[in-house]
This record gives structure tokens, sequence and C-alpha cells, in this order.
């Protein structure tokens, strides 16, 4: 069996074995079968499955080959078995065929061609992370400990094989608006909701100075409010959700310390270490994928680029308006396209 239809097969298989995020531990066991069938050598932290080049030297700088192998869970509006592989006329159906499965299945073929490769410039790390989808701790960022410093990064996600040089950060902001509870016929100062229409109001209005030529300006968006349980009763608090996409001209704390000084309401952010990332537009993956007719954007989903704190590239086979889609699917032919891109794009530079 060639590469190519190896990973397909390794595909179908895992589209029909279930890894929501945190229950990857099947799928963790066929990709670590299938690289041992391989011959490769592989090592294992909780459902991240990852290996190194058989020449690797640690004197040489090193490219990390990533994406993930957990999925959401499907949504009410499938009408097929989610967890069933099927090819009609030459879609590949199936729960994280597309987000992203050929992506990794792609980038695990690009491993195995090159893995007993000699004399290479840089070193070549593959990982098969878990929790992606969650953006829990167990997936690729309790790896960075583990595999060795990584000079720039392939992160696999469905870019119709585009370059995505740029992804916006994430922040999720809790907000609270405190006032004074009593009854609605007497209280007319201090009141919580009208406090939050007017913080919600200048997040709607607000536009921040910093606009980047690859990722635009920073959108905000109020998603959640929640106050008061009964009609004749002010409540003491508002609660507000704001998601903040972040561009690559400001850090996650910036924003929200200029946030926090314009609302009146508490901010509380979630987390603040899911940033902006980017790779240089004149770096030599980029330039080589350039080279090969490919086009650079910038990307306003986020995926574990997140949280990897060296430059990176999102690129893949699959097209992102399908991720978490009903009746999820990828081409047979995006795959198999897939692996010569990056075999291509790794050739240029290694």
């Amino acid at each position: 069996m060639g590469l190519k239809s190896s990973a397909i097969e390794l595909l179908t298989e895992l589209i029909q074995t279930p890894s929501f995020s945190g229950e990857e531990d099947k799928t963790g066991d066929l990709i670590q079968s299938w690289l041992q069938f391989h011959n490769i050598e592989t090592n294992r932290n909780e459902n991240n499955i990852w290996a190194v080049n058989k020449y690797f030297d640690a004197d040489k700088p090193s490219i990390l080959l990533n994406s993930h192998h957990d999925t959401v869970k499907p949504n009410k509006a499938y009408t097929r078995d989610p967890f069933q592989a099927s090819i009609e006329e030459g879609r590949l159906y199936g729960l994280g065929s597309n987000d992203a499965g050929g992506c990794l299945v792609s980038l695990l073929a690009t491993f195995v061609h090159f893995y007993n490769q000699k004399d290479l410039k840089y070193n070549i790390v593959m990982v098969a992370s878990a929790e992606e989808e969650a953006i829990r701790k167990k997936g690729l960022e309790s790896m960075l400990p583990l595999i060795p410093p990584i000079d720039f990064a392939i992160v696999g996600e469905p870019t119709l094989l585009d370059l995505a040089v740029a992804e916006k950060g994430l922040l999720v902001l809790d907000c609270y608006a405190d006032g004074v509870p009593g009854h609605a016929a007497h209280i007319k100062e201090n009141m919580a909701i009208y406090k939050a229409v007017k913080d919600i109001s200048w997040i709607e209005n607000y536009v921040f100075d910093k606009v980047s030529e690859v990722l635009g300006p920073i959108k905000m968006t109020v998603t959640q409010i929640n106050a008061g349980k009964q009609h004749n009763v002010v409540p003491a608090e508002c609660h507000f959700v704001i998601d903040v996409r972040v561009n690559d001209k400001y850090t996650n704390l910036e924003v929200v310390d200029l946030i926090s000084k314009h609302l009146e309401s508490r901010v509380v952010p979630r987390s603040t270490n899911l940033n902006s990332s980017s790779i240089a537009l004149n770096h030599p993956i980029v330039n080589a994928g350039i080279s090969l007719g490919h086009q650079t954007y910038g990307s306003p989903t986020m995926s574990d680029q997140a949280i990897l704190s060296c430059q990176s590239l999102k690129l893949g086979p699959g097209d992102s308006l399908r991720s978490h889609s009903a009746d999820e699917f990828i081409y047979v032919q995006e795959i198999e396209d897939g692996i010569d891109f990056y075999k291509e794009i790794v050739t240029k530079i290694i």
C-alpha cells in the first residue's frame, strides 16, 4: 500500500473511533500503531503521540509538524452517522475528517517520508496532539517541555493549502456591573443593568488604534448577558461576556488593561495565554510556499498556534468553512494534494 492510501485508511479508522477532547486514548493508539507499522519509534504523553526523525541531531534546529486528533461533538443537524467513514463522489465523510483529520494524516505521511533521510538541515518533530478543541492543559501545551526546542512550526489546520501567516488571539472576558438592589418601583440610580448597557455601548463603538496589515482590526463582541430573576426586583449585578479576537499589534494583557480602564464593570479574563501568532513574511517556509504558487492570508480562527512561542505557519488541506459543520467531509484529492504540498514545501528548505 502506498503512503497516500495508508494515510487515507488511517483517517477512516480515526473517523470511526470517537475522540472528543479528553477522550482521545483510542485514536492515540491508532496513530501510535500506524507510526510503528512504518518502523518509527514513538513516544506518548497522555494522549499526545510524538516522534523525531531517525537521524535527529541536537545541534540542528528543529521543525515542528503538528495537528490534533480530537474532535468536537457532532451537532444535531447531522443527517449521516458522524462516525461512519464513507467515500462518495470523492468526498470522505465523517466527524473530524476536515478538522483536522485530513491535515493530521497528511503531516504524518510527510513525517514518514522524511524520517529516514540523512543530512537534513533541520530535525523534524511530529506531534499528534490531544485536546485542541477544548484548549485544555493536556494537549500540545503539555508537550512543549518534553519535545526538543522548536525553531518554527507548521500547524495542520484546513486552509485550502494557502498560507495562514498570522492568526488572531482570543480573550474571553467575564464582566460584572455592580449596582444597588431593590424594588423596581423605587430604585432609580446606580442600577447594574444600566451600567452594563453603558459599557456594552462602549464595546460596540470602540475602535482600537492599531490595525494589522494581515489580521485587520481587533474585534470585540458581547456574546452573553445575564441579570435579574424577577420583574419587580432590581438586581445587584449584571454579568456579560465579551469575545475578543486580538490582532498581532497587541498582547492580550495590553487589551485587557485597555478595556478595564474604559469600563465601569469589573473585567475578569478567563485566560490571557491565547495570544495572536504569526510568522515573518520573508521566512524561508513562507517564501517556499509562495514560490509554489500559494497565497498568504491572516486567519480569524484559532488553533494550537496560540500556545506556541516560536514562529508558526498554519497550513493544510480542507476548508475551514466545513469545520464543525453537519455532515463534515474532506475531498480525498485534497488529502493527496496536501501530502504532496507538505513534502514540496519542506523539501524546499530542508
